[in-house]
């Protein structure tokens, strides 16, 4: 059974940087694809990035591209979303999920993933 805790969330000022934690376990991250998805207020829930495990690829919504940045550890068993130039827009609670289907592909769609953690969250604000 996949695990998977968040960490990382607080309150930044617009132009900040904040790096988020998906630590992982129950699987290595060999076996797993890892998206990060965010739900704001009122808001359906939306696919940010992911990484996936069976392509090496990596993806991003259009609206934070550039600004974001998916990485993977796997020492710790752990993937980052380290987040720059921070928009009060991109004030959310944000979610890191994990695909154990193979082929393990990076993808957006959330029907792909099958364990989410609890979520953190994410406050832009001056």
């Amino acid at each position: 059974q996949v695990q998977i805790v968040e960490s990382g969330g607080g309150l930044v000022q617009p132009g900040g940087s904040l790096r988020l934690s998906c630590e992982v376990s129950g699987s290595t991250l060999n076996e797993v694809a890892i998206g990060w998805f965010r739900q704001a207020p009122g808001k359906e829930r939306e696919g940010v990035s992911c990484s996936g495990s069976g392509d090496a690829r990596t993806l991003y919504a259009d609206s934070v591209k550039a600004r974001f940045t998916i990485s993977r550890d796997y020492a710790k068993n752990t993937v980052y979303l380290q987040m720059n130039s921070l928009k009060p827009e991109d004030t959310a609670v944000y979610y890191c999920a994990a695909d154990q289907s193979y082929p393990l592909i990076a993808t957006l769609r959330e029907d792909r993933y099958d364990y989410w953690g609890q979520g953190t969250q994410v406050t832009v604000s001056s």
